[in-house]
């Protein structure tokens, strides 16, 4: 029965937050702005600039891909006011330079593409990707001279950007695969499953980023962690590292591996056979993995230690905040 509610305002009561802007498909976007300004999503001061400029710039990169052009008429009006209306709520924000500020919007778009390539193929398209982000280029150009060499240059800047950012999604978030970013990753795991067990079943991972200085999570959480909580959080991941628990890795298919509820990226599309990292029990092998028993378990590419004994240090969250409304932020290290 259509009652009216749309995909998003389903996706936020299903979450639990009545912020529409507060579901997945926006955090990276709503990510970016807040990194580039400074300025927090749940400031009341700026809520409304970040949510103006998400919401346009989704709309745009999808009237770009449908091979709208900005003018002056009809739909590519519509356009062009969308991205203009994006780009003075970018000021707004007051991202510092104009040369972030005139990019802000591409990177938005990258975003948005990178978010959505899995379900609509087309965005994966080179002809595609270069057609949106140009056109978006060309319209916050404001009837300047092109800098041909420098649009070449940020052009190629992006593109590596997006690629990192896809390659990324098969490795965890990870920055290498070093041997101090792969311990950190192996950390990063027995953090998710220490929040789940501290703040509840619900929290659910929403981005990830690591690399040989510090782990990152991105969780759905209504509130700040207390002091207690963090030092809960902690002693868990701690014990775990103490316990020398095996990190073992299984081939299975996609259907078995969600029976045993392993942890996987919301919206994410998965193979028919996807790979899965279980942690523990401490005699559990590739042989026998014992799931019943493990500590967690989640779809991931890898790489990892053999041994949680390997992380050789003590675990350590750095900082905990808000990222946007029902998603906080962690920064941990291993001392």
């Amino acid at each position: 029965m259509d009652f009216g509610g749309g995909l998003e305002r389903i996706a936020a009561a299903a979450q639990g937050d009545p912020d529409v802007f507060a579901i997945d498909i926006f955090a990276d976007t709503i990510g970016l702005l807040i990194h580039f300004s400074g300025k927090e999503y749940t400031d009341s001061r700026y809520q409304r600039s970040f949510r103006i400029v998400a919401d346009h710039m989704r709309a745009a990169t999808f009237m770009l891909e449908a091979g709208v052009r900005p003018s002056n008429t009809e739909r590519g009006y519509v356009l062009r006011r969308l991205i203009r209306r994006a780009a003075q709520h970018v000021q707004k924000l007051g991202i510092p330079s104009e040369k972030e500020e005139d990019s802000m919007l591409v990177h938005c778009a990258v975003s948005f593409i990178e978010k959505y390539k899995q379900a609509y193929p087309e965005f994966q398209s080179e002809d595609v990707y270069k057609h949106i982000t140009e056109e978006i280029w060309k319209e916050e150009e404001r009837g300047l001279d092109v800098d041909s060499e420098g649009f070449k240059k940020e052009m190629d800047k992006h593109r590596a950007l997006s690629r990192a950012g896809s390659e990324q999604k098969f490795k965890g978030g990870l920055a290498d695969q070093s041997e101090k970013t792969t311990r950190l990753h192996t950390a990063h795991h027995l953090l998710l499953k220490a929040l789940q067990i501290v703040l509840g079943p619900s929290v659910k991972q929403r981005g990830s980023n690591i690399t040989q200085e510090r782990l990152r999570i991105d969780f759905s959480y209504g509130t700040k962690m207390t002091p207690d909580q963090i030092q809960e959080v902690e002693r868990i991941v701690n014990e775990k590292i103490a316990e020398e628990l095996p990190m073992i890795r299984s081939t299975l298919p996609k259907e078995e591996a969600e029976k045993l509820g392993a942890e996987h990226e919301f919206g994410a599309k998965y193979p028919d056979m996807v790979s899965v990292y279980s942690l523990g029990p401490k005699d559990a092998s590739a042989e026998n993995p014992q799931f019943d028993k493990a500590f967690s378990i989640e779809f991931c590419g890898g790489p990892h230690v053999a041994n949680t004994s390997e992380l050789a240090g003590t675990f350590k969250v750095k900082k905990e905040e808000a990222v946007a409304a029902g998603i906080r932020r962690i920064k941990a290290v291993l001392e």
